[in-house]
């Protein structure tokens, strides 16, 4: 380890790291435009130079790897001579946008002039300026402002994995293109964090605010079931935007498009007070009408005539609620796997992501099968690119054959190929058995089928027999698609002994067995099979729920109400209110508390503390917040006939997953240009993609 000295300071530092890293260590504040932690050096902007002993001029901290017996300054005369004359090169030809920049309060080049600018020009030519470019519905440019560090074209190429921006000409001339092509990346949103100017912003968000007038709170996303740390950023009653923070367990400092941009569809189709349906059309109500309503609908009905089912973005206090709800009426007939996912509430190994999302990059071989992370969790996905790239992964699939950013061995499409690995008939058998730390990566698609019980075994069976389950490893991982969805199974919102699922409760309610069902934000269900029943509806968004209700009572988006949440991997997180529900809207379980009251059922929790003791109770996961418990692993899935039908992927447009982002006007603009238009060349070309 070599040692060097900065700034006085005699300090040690590990191999390979850049001079920049080593004065930070040491506490030195060192202005960089072009260098970012997790992408390649570029060494374009020049900022970060400081005076090395010997050496003849500055050097460029951020591409100088380290060295025994370096003596560095950091602040002298010399350097402050050196990065001045660089900054008045980069603001020979930036415009005076301040004022009217959405970057304005936020920017580096902003805070860097501060420190480093002159307080006059020197340059007497014509200023530069360069044509917009054309980058999709989500990204601004104003590429006057650019400084061509560089950052957008390797965030693309090394971690989004798209090669669609580049620069082009040289010399003074040189500038950032995507040659008119929209990106069509799910993370495209991040190359408005990574650009240090007003290059590059955030096309729903321009002109709206500024950072000082915005209230921000620390919460989760719950789009997906990556479960990603964002922050959000309201104006009154308004969400403005949401941006990531920093957790490198689960999204490191990256954030899905949808989870940023979905955000317009909170104000949208909103359900902002009761209603009840009358001579067949619903009518707004007041909450005393619509909880007798309810209360009648209920009346003398068994509890085997009364069924629940909970939708993808429940949070578990409202779960719970609604589940203690169902118990009072004596009614087991309850269920949050929606898409009618066959997981085994009651071995959690067999349904989480049991290596951790970070864990991915310790592994050296992976199998998926039956689902799209691209598409599914893009912050997965970006994961296993990471991986990808520092070399030694090789990664199989089975399922339908798409671009996932990173290179892959195509086995097959049906649950035939599994059957093969996992019997060592197949080639990508021996990768998996050379393997030191395998994986297999479960979707939803080989969850939602006729033989998935078989499938679960048969993934389980390839676990064990490639030694995917070992002492401080576990390589088994079910990728879930619904932010509740684990939540729900921890909590055990699933039938009890005899009581019926989601499909046996839509079969019952069209036969008129069932009588009464309670949709908890529940839209992703065939809600035409339920025109026999008497139907709650309890949800934020008149989507399809709502259509087919007798009652529908306002709840809250995720972002109006404190709620606790569970991942894909198992990691309990809370999501916090910022901004309060519209109109007459409620917070979910607190909906509920007031309903079982007026049914004479009422349950025994007052406020939200209680209402999460009693979540430790049901569960005790839930005691413990952001930490990955081990789940013990046995025996799951049962054994049967595969069917040989093909493995897909459950979702077929990645921008409307759900009722918030199918509200949003950002996500309809996505479909139509990277889905809709892509479906339509593919047709005239006769290709799959």
């Amino acid at each position: 380890m070599p040692k060097l000295t900065i700034d006085g300071k005699e300090i040690e530092v590990a191999d390979g790291l850049t001079v920049l890293q080593a004065c930070e260590l040491a506490g030195a504040e060192i202005p960089r435009f072009c260098y970012h932690e997790r992408l390649s050096v570029a060494g374009n902007c020049r900022m970060c130079l400081v005076e090395m002993e010997r050496a003849p001029k500055p050097v460029a901290s951020c591409a100088m790897p380290v060295g025994e017996g370096m003596v560095i300054k950091t602040n002298s005369e010399l350097v402050q001579k050196a990065r001045k004359g660089v900054m008045e090169f980069l603001l020979i030809n930036h415009p005076l946008d301040c004022p009217i920049c959405d970057q304005g309060g936020e920017c580096d080049l902003q805070d860097q002039a501060m420190a480093f600018g002159l307080d006059k020009g020197r340059y007497r030519e014509n200023k530069r300026a360069a044509t917009e470019k054309h980058m999709g519905p989500l990204i601004n440019t104003i590429m006057t402002r650019c400084i061509q560090c560089t950052r957008c074209v390797r965030f693309a190429t090394e971690v989004a994995g798209v090669e669609e921006i580049g620069l082009i000409n040289r010399g003074e001339n040189v500038e950032i293109t995507t040659l008119e092509r929209a990106i069509n990346s799910e993370l495209s949103g991040n190359l408005v964090d990574v650009c240090p100017v007003g290059a590059l912003t955030n096309k729903a968000y321009a002109f709206n605010a500024r950072p000082w007038e915005l209230k921000k709170t620390l919460s989760v996303d719950v789009m997906d079931a990556v479960g990603a740390n964002i922050r959000i950023d309201s104006r009154g009653r308004e969400v403005l935007r949401v941006l990531p923070r920093i957790h490198e367990d689960v999204n490191e400092e990256w954030l899905a498009d949808k989870s940023r941009y979905s955000i317009d569809g909170l104000k949208r189709q909103r359900i902002d007070k009761p209603y009840v349906r009358r001579d067949g059309k619903l009518t707004p109500a007041t909450w005393t009408e619509a909880f007798e309503a309810i209360k009648a609908g209920f009346k003398d009905l068994k509890g085997s005539e009364i069924g629940a089912i909970a939708g993808d973005l429940c949070d578990a206090e409202s779960m719970l609620a609604l589940k203690d709800l169902m118990a009072s009426l004596g009614s087991a007939n309850i269920d949050c796997r929606q898409d009618g996912a066959a997981l085994d509430a009651s071995v959690r190994s067999s349904y989480l992501f049991n290596s951790g999302i970070a864990g991915i990059e310790e592994a050296d071989a992976i199998l998926i099968v039956g689902s799209n992370p691209r598409w599914e969790a893009p912050l997965v996905n970006a994961r296993i690119r990471k991986r990808f790239l520092q070399g030694g992964l090789k990664v199989g699939m089975i399922g339908n054959s798409v671009d996932l950013s990173y290179d892959y061995d195509y086995l097959g499409a049906g649950s035939d190929t599994l059957k093969d690995v996992a019997g060592g008939k197949h080639a990508f058998a021996e990768v998996l058995k050379s393997a030191e730390k395998p994986m297999i990566i479960l979707g939803m698609n080989a969850l939602t089928r006729s033989d998935s019980e078989a499938v679960l075994a048969l993934a389980k069976s390839t676990a064990d027999t490639f030694g995917m389950v070992r002492e401080g490893w576990n390589g088994f991982n079910v990728l879930h698609t619904a932010g509740g969805r684990v939540g729900g199974l921890d909590l055990g919102f699933v039938p009890g002994e005899g009581a019926l699922n989601v499909a046996g409760m839509l079969d019952a309610a069209e036969s008129g067995s069932l009588k009464a069902v309670y949709l908890l934000g529940a839209d992703e269900i065939d809600t035409a099979r339920l025109k026999n029943a008497f139907v709650v509806y309890q949800g934020s968004h008149g989507d399809r729920g709502a259509v087919a209700a007798d009652v529908v009572l306002p709840g809250a988006t995720y972002a109006e109400k404190n709620g606790t949440y569970v991942n894909t991997e198992g990691r309990v997180q809370l999501g916090r209110l910022a901004v309060f529900a519209p109109g007459e809207a409620r917070e979910d379980w607190t909906i509920l508390r007031a309903l079982s009251e007026q049914i004479g059922e009422a349950l025994p929790y007052d406020n939200l503390g209680q209402l999460r003791q009693r979540l430790i109770e049901v569960n005790p996961v839930f005691a413990a917040l952001d930490t990955l418990q081990a789940a013990e692993w046995a025996d799951f899935g049962k054994a049967g006939e595969l069917s040989g039908e093909a493995f897909a992927s459950n979702v077929s447009n990645y921008y409307m997953t759900d009722p918030i982002s199918r509200a949003s006007a950002t996500m309809a603009a996505c479909t139509e240009t990277f889905v809709l238009n892509r479906e339509a060349d593919q047709g005239a070309t006769g290709t799959n993609g």
